[in-house]
């Protein structure tokens, strides 16, 4: 009694199996097929058929580390006045806290700004890094009433420049080093 279970269950397995398959008898030219099995692998997986187990290619991405890229070691040293809340190299992003030039204690209005600096490219160019700069402001000493605002001023500007020239300095001392 269990054989025959097992032989139906296994039929219908099998029907299923099979009946997801392609033609399996495709009639192909001789001079169609590569006679090199590397050659007839790369063709079965430019078309769509097979898989791979063991690749020629190396594995994995290119890891570049925090240490080596002069854009994120000019923009913390650039920075290295205030503490961060986030800096997520694999990330591309730099959040400083929120801190406040402010000598005086008795000011109304409590200004902080917050920078953020984006990495678009490990090359060092203009548009390979956004800064952006955002404004709390707070109405009384408890910082209850605070108002946050993205604002476009010259200080993103200058954080921006300052982290260039710093990471062209660091290249340049890196270049120098290598061909010693």
């Amino acid at each position: 009694m269990k054989t025959k279970y097992f032989l139906l269950i296994f039929s219908l397995i099998s029907l299923l199996i099979l009946s997801a398959c392609k033609n399996p008898f495709r009639y192909t030219d001789a001079r169609e097929i590569p006679v090199d099995g590397r050659e007839r692998v790369k063709k079965n997986i430019e078309e769509g058929r097979g898989i791979t187990i063991f690749s020629d290619k190396p594995k994995g991405g290119v890891f570049d580390f925090a240490s080596s890229n002069e854009l994120w070691r000019a923009s913390i040293e650039v920075l290295d006045f205030v503490s961060f809340t986030n800096a997520s190299y694999s990330g591309g992003i730099l959040i400083t806290d929120w801190f406040s030039g402010n000598t005086e204690s008795n000011e109304n209005n409590q200004r902080e700004i917050k920078i953020t600096v984006r990495f678009l490219s490990n090359e060092i160019r203009a548009d390979g890094i956004q800064v952006v700069i955002h404004e709390k402001v707070c109405s009384d000493k408890t910082k209850l009433d605070c108002k946050i605002n993205k604002i476009k001023s010259s200080i993103g500007n200058d954080v921006k420049l300052a982290i260039l020239k710093k990471a062209a300095l660091l290249k340049k001392e890196s270049e120098k080093k290598t061909k010693k």
